[in-house]
């Protein structure tokens, strides 16, 4: 179809609201699947009657989100953003109609991967659309669009786990998949409505698109960073230290794979160019083990030592986001202000706040103390986020903006698929007062380094006397 005209109220012209909801709808689908597991997992660990290998449901999700997302990317370059993201939904629909039927834990972690492939789609073939719609107007990218994208995933992050809950306690776990059927559906529709058809293109062979990929790079990075997840896991026993010495293979395999490759799947040269933004990601990926060991790791605690029931503990947990959402927008007039660095220092602080509190709680613990301690731990999710977000675009060089801002994504999510880990480690059988202890002192550990690094970072900037204007920074 051709796209519907711009919405040219409250002065100069607009997106169509139809096409820029669409695309938010289609992309929200990765943020609520990711949360709603967060008060899933022990009823399907129940089920199943599985251990630690329950926790491939977390990370097989992000590890498939952190090579699918650049992937797709590439591909709706490729074939056509539009049809990316119709095939994306499709995928969504059919690993949730087929997740329910899985007859062990094995099925469920594959379908849950097939899951994530789909989910993740969306986000950058949307993106894809939004700004080939823009240019064809003659418009400018405009941010209103980007930030409906961003809001809209903080308010599935903040409502994912109180729906999850009531999901669950209503129709069991299975109900978390089933939800994605209808409104993947329901996307479809909107998007054979208000998505213009892709433009033609040069046929191009199937091969080229494959070559352009770089699958093996991504195979690379996939197997270094299962090989990891099985190392940390095999720590709560016997450690494999066979793991460890092929994860330094496959490191290095991929590091030198990836310095020859015209089009990289991570640019590690880019990387090797530029330490600052290297040593940005190291931190996001960092932040990213203590938030998803809380987003995860709590929840669990709240059902099985406090007796919580799931949709009880997805509302104890929801003013995680909804401080995370205050803290993005609190933050926004300091860098304007200051620059990041104020907004990571202060987001450490409560970060470390917050950790020392989850040491502090224990199963008899009153339930405004609990709701207290979640509300900390939202502060540094938003502050955090939003301040390494500015160091990077401040950091990449303008060439480099694209792959930069995937990396970003790629190192959120491999701070997720390690917190999947710690919470394993920490736990170390059922969620009790002791495991929430040590993942919190894991918590309070990291934003301690993450803190020294922050003002570290601060000292030097001021001692080189070239930081940049405050709204450059942001």
């Amino acid at each position: 179809m051709t796209a519907p005209p711009a919405d040219t109220r409250d002065g100069g012209p607009r997106l169509p609201r139809g096409f820029v909801a669409t695309i938010a709808a289609g992309s929200v689908l990765q943020a609520l699947n990711a949360s709603t597991m967060t008060v899933a997992l022990i009823d399907i660990r129940d089920a199943f009657d599985a251990g630690a290998a329950a926790s491939w449901l977390i990370s097989g999700l992000y590890l498939a989100t952190a090579v699918g997302s650049p992937t797709a990317g590439r591909l709706a370059d490729r074939v056509g953003a539009r049809r990316v993201f119709l095939v994306s939904l499709a995928l969504t629909a059919l690993s949730s109609l087929l997740a329910p039927l899985a007859p062990d834990l094995g099925w469920l972690i594959a379908l849950r991967i097939l899951l994530g492939l789909g989910t993740c789609a969306a986000f950058p073939a949307g993106v894809a659309m939004l700004r080939a719609e823009s240019d064809r107007r003659g418009m400018a990218l405009p941010a209103g669009a980007l930030s409906l994208l961003a809001i809209a995933g903080q308010v599935m992050v903040a409502f994912g786990p109180v729906l999850g809950g009531v999901l669950v306690t209503w129709q069991g776990w299975q109900a978390i998949f089933l939800i994605n059927v209808p409104l993947a559906l329901a996307v479809t529709a909107l998007a054979w409505k208000h998505l213009p058809a892709d433009p033609p293109r040069e046929r191009t062979s199937t091969t080229a698109v494959l070559r352009a990929l770089d699958l093996p790079g991504a195979a690379l990075f996939t197997a270094a960073a299962a090989v990891l997840m099985l190392f940390l896991l095999s720590l709560a026993t016997t450690p494999n230290w066979w793991l460890a010495a092929a994860l330094v293979v496959l490191v290095a395999a991929f590091a030198a794979f990836e310095a020859r490759v015209p089009d990289p799947f991570a640019d590690v040269r880019m990387l090797a160019r530029n330490r600052a933004l290297a040593v940005t990601y190291l931190r996001t990926a960092l932040t990213y083990v203590a938030f998803y060991t809380v987003f995860y790791g709590y929840p669990m605690w709240l059902q099985n030592a406090r007796g919580l029931s799931p949709d009880a503990a997805g509302l104890v947990v929801l003013p995680i986001a909804l401080l995370a959402m205050v803290a993005v927008a609190a933050a926004g007039p300091v860098m304007r202000r200051s620059g990041h660095h104020p907004v990571l220092v202060a987001g450490s602080v409560a970060l470390l706040a917050g950790g020392l509190g989850l040491t502090w709680l224990h199963s008899a613990s009153p339930l405004v103390w609990l709701l207290l301690v979640a509300a900390v731990l939202g502060v540094p999710n938003g502050f955090n986020n939003i301040g390494n977000q500015a160091a990077m675009y401040r950091q990449a060089d303008a060439a480099d903006a694209g792959m930069a801002s995937g990396l970003y994504r790629t190192s959120q999510y491999v701070g997720a698929n390690i917190a999947a880990a710690v919470i394993e480690l920490g736990f170390a059988g059922p969620a009790a007062d002791a495991g929430l202890h040590r993942l919190g002192t894991v918590v309070a550990v990291i934003s301690a380094a993450l803190l020294a690094g922050a003002l570290l970072e601060q000292v030097l900037g001021h001692r080189r006397g070239g930081r940049r204007s405050p709204t450059a920074h942001s």
